[in-house]
């Protein structure tokens, strides 16, 4: 159990001073799933940072995923998931256990989690408002010998065309913390399943968010040895990929945090969402945890 000395608490807490000083004021994006969207002391500790940033003046605007708990609904009602190259292959019947889970269970329980802390949390899908507004995803074959690459169809997997920002900016006027579910809305009104990361990156870039978090269920991005890396570049994460260090999943969230960078995000990080508190770790102490990319 932690030590509740006042002489070894106070110096914490005035550590946490200068980064209290730099993000007041400021957006925060995160990324929230894995392990610490499931685990119930680990959505109790993420509840608590979020409403202690915005108690200190940050503002923290929340992405989530859903994955798993998509697949055990799908599985309860005896449809079997598909994925190519990890995306959920999703018609329309599996579309309306995506908005379902994305949009109800989950998105109101990260509410409730956050409200029950002391928060003032209010959910949306990014059809609300027209928050995001999505265009169908067009996934290419990859050619083999003669044969050209052809268009693999994933149903209603969207990406995004468009943020409109307007309702998280009345939100943040009034004290709110968005928490957004990643479905979005066509032109035409489809809806479409959008994988969170690239999400919560086009958030981090509209916003203008002084930093991106991406939770995930690793340390971060560790290389051939196991070591965490932190301190990347662009560079450094393109050299890393040629060599084989960084591969698989770790590469789309590397590259929508490059991606939030370029279009004016001061930093992205990678960090563990398995561990406590992980985010008031990165964000206000020296030490920080994960993967820190920057310019």
């Amino acid at each position: 159990m932690p030590s509740t000395d006042p002489k070894q608490i106070a110096p914490i807490l005035t550590q946490a001073l200068p980064y209290i000083q730099r993000y007041s004021g400021k957006t925060i994006v995160i990324k929230y799933g894995g392990n610490a969207m499931t685990d119930e002391n680990l959505k109790r500790s993420f509840a608590r940072d979020v409403v202690l940033l915005k108690q200190v003046g940050i503002n923290p605007v929340i992405v989530h995923g859903g994955g798993p708990q998509i697949g055990k609904l799908l599985e309860q009602i005896g449809k079997e998931s598909h994925f190519i190259e990890g995306m959920r292959v999703t018609d329309s019947e599996t579309m309306d256990v995506v908005q379902m889970v994305l949009g109800g269970l989950v998105n109101k329980q990260i509410v409730s989690d956050i409200n029950q802390a002391g928060g003032r949390a209010i959910g949306l899908t990014g059809k609300d408002g027209n928050l995001i507004v999505a265009q169908k995803l067009e996934l290419k074959s990859k050619a083999v010998e003669a044969q050209p690459s052809e268009i693999i169809d994933l149903g209603h997997v969207g990406k995004v065309k468009k943020i409109n920002p307007g309702i998280l900016k009345l939100l943040d006027n009034e004290k709110y913390i968005p928490v957004i579910a990643p479905v979005g809305v066509g032109e035409d009104g489809t809806s479409y399943n959008i994988n969170a990361d690239l999400v919560a990156g086009e958030m981090a870039a509209i916003l203008g968010a002084e930093r991106l978090l991406l939770l995930t269920n690793t340390p971060g991005v560790l290389d051939k040895k196991g070591n965490l890396l932190t301190g990347l570049d662009k560079r450094r994460i393109e050299a890393l990929t040629d060599d084989g260090t960084i591969q698989g999943g770790m590469l789309p969230k590397l590259q929508c945090a490059l991606d939030a960078i370029d279009s004016g995000t001061q930093s992205s990080c990678i960090i563990d969402g398995r561990v406590h508190h992980a985010v008031l770790l990165e964000l206000l102490t020296d030490e920080g945890i994960g993967t820190l990319i920057r310019r």
